[in-house]
């Protein structure tokens, strides 16, 4: 397991943004725990401008964010408002 990803830090995740901090399968926890992986993930792209292996997963995960958050609009547009402005994930 990554050391930047603690389980206390999933669960911090989960409970903020989820309903409680077991609470991992609902779409806003989810969107919330691959935000912070990109976050992480974009950081150290900056420092290691030739990791495409990382690159590669950045993308990949951004691509399943995209996904959820299509879902998440689909289903219930005040709860995808809610969880893009939390996040600042819209400019």
């Amino acid at each position: 397991m990554a050391e930047y990803l603690m389980p206390e830090k999933k669960q911090e995740i989960f409970a903020k943004y989820g309903k409680s901090n077991t609470d991992t399968g609902s779409p806003e926890s989810q969107v919330a725990l691959f935000s912070y992986r990109i976050a992480h993930l974009t950081e150290h792209l900056k420092n290691n401008k030739k990791d495409y292996a990382t690159r590669r997963s950045l993308l990949k995960l951004v691509g399943k964010r995209r996904r959820v958050l299509d879902y998440l609009k689909s289903v219930d547009i005040e709860r995808y408002r809610a969880i893009v402005k939390e996040l600042g994930l819209r400019r």
